[in-house]
């Protein structure tokens, strides 16, 4: 038999020999736990920090932190007087904060209140409608009749009154009217008043000085038959009263001396103007036997510009 090195233990044969344990390593203690802060109760001290907890014995001391300061106490503000239930209401209400959409709301309640007052008071006057009896509404029916009747009556009276008002004004304007035109008319003729219009230019040039007022007399008569309206002869305006002398060396109008070529502007119309000049026998062969020389032109536009003043009358006076 072979003999093993190593010494039989007892526990059994061909056991191998078990190797020493190595020794642990010691466990540290686990740190007590710090304990929860309390809280202080609140004074006029500054709060207390805290108490650090207990380090571990492993773990190095930890360096107390400094404690802060007490702080001085707070200055106290003035105490304010303590104003009144009524002041605080007045403070409230002015000046007044209202915005935009509060306007709307108190619009809108506005005509909702407005409304309902509206429909409250028709009601109430359809309620008392129904609940009146026959012979109140009947009374009611006939006084609403009568007063439309009366309404009606007045509107056509109204109607009358403007249709008469409108046809006195127009009468009158119009009456106005021709009265204007009258005036213009017997302005023209009284030769107070300028005129224009068709008619001709009659020039008569007399060198040796045969031509004499009567014959001119006669030309404006004959102008005057066929229909001349405004005459003007070398700037004197001739009227129902104007008359013609002879002159040393010329003629006179009105006692105004023309010289020659003696001009007449007629205003009339010149299809019988010029022919009743032309005539055999007329003003053209009469002042031509005399020596003279006539020229009669036609013209659209003749101006009578020549104006005599109005003469009052001393003694006639108007009966309207």
């Amino acid at each position: 038999m072979s003999t093993n090195d190593s010494p039989e233990e007892p526990g059994g044969a061909g056991r191998p020999p078990e190797s020493p344990k190595s020794p642990e390593p010691p466990k540290s203690p686990e740190p007590q736990q710090a304990p929860e802060s309390v809280r202080p109760p609140q004074s006029s001290e500054p709060p207390q920090s805290p108490q650090p907890a207990q380090p571990s014995p492993s773990a190095e001391p930890a360096q107390p932190s400094p404690s802060p300061e007490p702080s001085e106490p707070a200055k106290e503000a003035p105490e304010q007087p303590e104003e009144t239930g009524r002041q605080r209401l007045a403070a409230g209400l002015w000046p007044p904060r209202v915005s935009r959409a509060q306007l709307i709301v108190a619009l809108l309640l506005f005509v909702l209140g407005l409304g309902l007052a509206i429909q409250v008071r028709s009601n109430s006057d359809s309620s008392a409608l129904r609940g009146a009896r026959q012979e109140d509404l009947v009374r009611i029916l006939d006084e609403l009749d009568g007063r439309t009747k009366r309404l009606e009556d007045e509107k056509q009276q109204l109607e009358d009154q403007r249709k008469e008002l409108e046809n006195s004004s127009n009468q009158a304007e119009e009456a106005r009217k021709q009265t204007i035109e009258k005036e213009r008319q017997l302005g023209i003729l009284a030769g107070t008043v300028a005129a224009q219009g068709p008619g001709i230019t009659l020039k008569i040039t007399d060198p040796t000085g045969q031509v004499q007022s009567d014959q001119l007399l006669d030309t404006l008569q004959e102008l005057r038959a066929a229909g001349a309206e405004a005459i003007q002869i070398n700037g004197v305006r001739i009227v129902a009263g104007s008359y013609f002398s002879d002159e040393n060396g010329g003629v006179a109008i009105d006692g105004k001396k023309i010289t020659q070529p003696y001009e007449f502007r007629v205003i009339g119309k010149p299809q019988d103007l010029e022919p009743a000049l032309n005539i055999p026998g007329g003003v053209v062969q009469t002042l031509e036997k005399e020596q003279a020389t006539v020229a009669v032109t036609r013209s659209a536009k003749i101006v009578v510009d020549a104006l005599r003043a109005a003469k009052q009358p001393d003694y006639a006076r108007s009966s309207s």
